[in-house]
């Protein structure tokens, strides 16, 4: 049975400190990885290494990631935000801060991150898009519109650096069962259960497994694809 090992890599998971990014960051220490957190907020009950970055400044992203003692070999670009609102009401700053973060948050990571995996020859990035960045979705047009391009950015990614010895994949859940989206309104969760082809919707844990997947050398001739892990919301 295959086993994951991650002792002596450097992770870092962006958005880690709570949610899908904190299980990530679980997973990837229980199989031995030595991770660092990249977040907004203070640590909370962290218990790894943990800087306060905002992903959408490039500078303060550089400045985190030269002070890391090693190159990283594994990113999870998982920071992200919304603002709902219909594309009619919806405001400049609505608009701008969702793609900042979600999409130009990535694109800071990996312009930091690549190039160092690319010169070792080794390195392996997923970033965390979503089923409405391949669907859209009503009162979303930001957060879609940031997941979508988070898409073509995953390819980009992947063809540049792949020669390097680089996997680039993305990861699109759907309604993921984190604390967060068990307080939505009741009717919200009962949709993405009705669009659902299992029984169960996805909990933070079924993420981090396939994120654990596609960062090992199980997932070595795998890169530019997205994984729908969504309990078929999107068939």
């Amino acid at each position: 049975m295959f086993r994951y090992d991650f002792h002596g890599q450097t992770a870092v998971v962006t958005g880690a400190a709570r949610g899908i990014g904190r299980s990530i960051a679980d997973a990837l220490a229980a199989t031995g990885a030595l991770v660092y957190g990249f977040d907004v907020g203070e640590p909370g009950d962290f218990p790894y290494g943990y800087l306060t970055v905002d992903v959408s400044q490039s500078a303060a992203v550089e400045k985190a990631v030269s002070s890391l003692p090693a190159v990283p070999t594994l990113l999870v670009n998982n920071a992200g935000i919304t603002r709902d609102r219909t594309l009619g009401k919806m405001s400049d700053e609505d608009w701008s801060a969702v793609l900042s973060v979600n999409l130009t948050g990535v694109f800071n990571l990996i312009r930091a991150v690549a190039p160092r995996m690319a010169a070792r020859g080794y390195g392996r990035i997923v970033n965390i898009t979503s089923i409405n960045g391949l669907r859209g979705k009503f009162g979303q047009g930001n957060y879609s519109a940031s997941k979508a391009g988070l898409i073509g950015l995953t390819k980009t990614a992947a063809r540049e650096f792949g020669r390097k010895g680089v996997t680039v994949n993305a990861i699109a859940p759907g309604m993921v069962l984190t604390e967060m989206a068990q307080r939505v309104p009741p009717e919200v969760l009962e949709q993405a259960r009705r669009e659902a082809a299992l029984p169960e919707l996805a909990r933070p844990e079924d993420i981090a497994v396939a994120v654990l997947f596609l960062l090992s050398d199980g997932a070595r001739s795998i890169t530019g694809e997205v994984l729908r892990v969504d309990a078929g919301q999107y068939i």
